[in-house]
């Protein structure tokens, strides 16, 4: 009985680390934390939200968010779908050392090809627009997804094409009509970990958005200033959680389902 309060008790403080701070931010986004014209600094409102509404430049910065990192996902499973597919069902000299390389180029900090990225994206018109964020994200994420989706794939038996080919289905068929559904886990899995690696990332979204095209990031950084209004910063950053916690609750049993197949 005393193990199990004490357990009790140790979980119950974990919780309350982790969860008072976003509890915190919670009811910070709905204070005036600012002095206003006909309203006490520290009431209760939606003036925050409605200023983000109301403002422009922090609008444009979550359509930004969204499209780059909706672009990013589409483009790590459209490009990582065949190629894991290739490193599962076919032999290749170094198709092991191939992988192991590009999950080597994915631990590479981004700050050392900010550089050369920049002055690329600057030749080409794509420095200051969510395209380009979402090209440099994919480039770091698709080792990623093809990691995850080769496991997939592989544990899938080989019989599962063989029939499928037999039935007349064409490589671009069968992939989309029998392999994506078997192993919609593991897309689920491969989209989510895409998704929150290019929300949270901010070196390139930094680099990369110099006057125009800024994320959500940057949004929020800039709110910073000398007279900072930390209730709306809250109510920014309240606002850069829901696309977060929608994909979790959007791919949620894939998740799940996909960590168990792995295990």
């Amino acid at each position: 009985m005393r193990a199990l309060i004490l357990r009790g008790a140790v979980f119950g403080g974990l919780a309350l680390f982790i969860l008072l701070p976003l509890v915190q931010t919670f009811a910070l986004s709905f204070m005036s934390t600012l002095p206003r014209e006909g309203m006490v600094e520290g009431e209760w409102s939606l003036i925050n939200y409605r200023n983000i509404a109301a403002d422009p430049v922090l609008v444009e910065s979550i359509l930004n968010s969204l499209t780059y990192v909706l672009l990013n996902v589409g483009l790590c499973l459209v490009a990582g779908l065949p190629a894991a597919y290739a490193l599962a069902r076919y032999r290749f000299v170094g198709d092991r050392h191939f992988l192991f390389m590009m999950l080597a180029f994915r631990v590479t900090p981004p700050v050392v090809l900010s550089l050369p990225i920049f002055i690329l994206f600057a030749q080409v018109g794509l420095v200051n627009r969510p395209l380009g964020i979402a090209l440099v994200h994919c480039l770091f994420n698709l080792p990623i997804a093809i990691w995850i989706l080769e496991s997939f794939i592989r544990a899938v038996p080989r019989e599962f094409d063989e029939t499928a080919f037999l039935d007349g289905h064409s490589l671009p068929g069968f992939m989309v009509k029998r392999l994506i559904p078997a192993i919609a886990p593991g897309i689920g899995v491969a989209a989510f970990f895409c998704f929150v690696f290019s929300w949270v990332e901010v070196v390139f979204a930094r680099i990369l958005t110099v006057t125009a095209g800024k994320p959500i990031t940057m949004a929020i950084n800039a709110l910073f200033t000398f007279q900072t209004d930390i209730g709306l910063v809250m109510a920014m950053t309240v606002v850069s959680l829901i696309p977060g916690v929608g994909m979790i609750w959007f791919v949620r049993n894939h998740i799940a389902r996909g960590f168990t197949m792995r295990a």
